[in-house]
């Protein structure tokens, strides 16, 4: 068995009602559960984002911000679009 370490730690007393009643359902001790929700806490955790990531999608970003787009040869704005169909709406 791996060395164990103590700890001394405060809850609330509503923590401590749902430890003993888990701790019951599951038939192991208290504990055992705190062990087991430490390690469900550490397999969730995610890894710090890498900072090269980052800098390389600005740059994808940047890029794709400056790119001429043809326009498509609408006739309309989306603020038209709106008020075309609050006007519907409102009939």
């Amino acid at each position: 068995m791996a060395k164990m370490i103590r700890k001394q730690f405060y809850i609330k007393p509503a923590h401590e009602r749902i430890l003993k009643r888990r701790a019951r359902e599951l038939g192991v001790t208290e504990a055992e559960l705190i062990r087991q929700s430490i390690e469900q806490v550490a397999r969730s955790a995610r890894p710090a984002p890498d900072p090269r990531v980052w800098r390389s999608i600005r740059r994808y970003i940047e890029t794709h911000r400056m790119m001429k787009v043809p326009q498509t040869g609408r006739t309309w704005t989306r603020d038209e679009l709106y008020e075309e169909r609050i006007a519907r709406l409102a009939r």
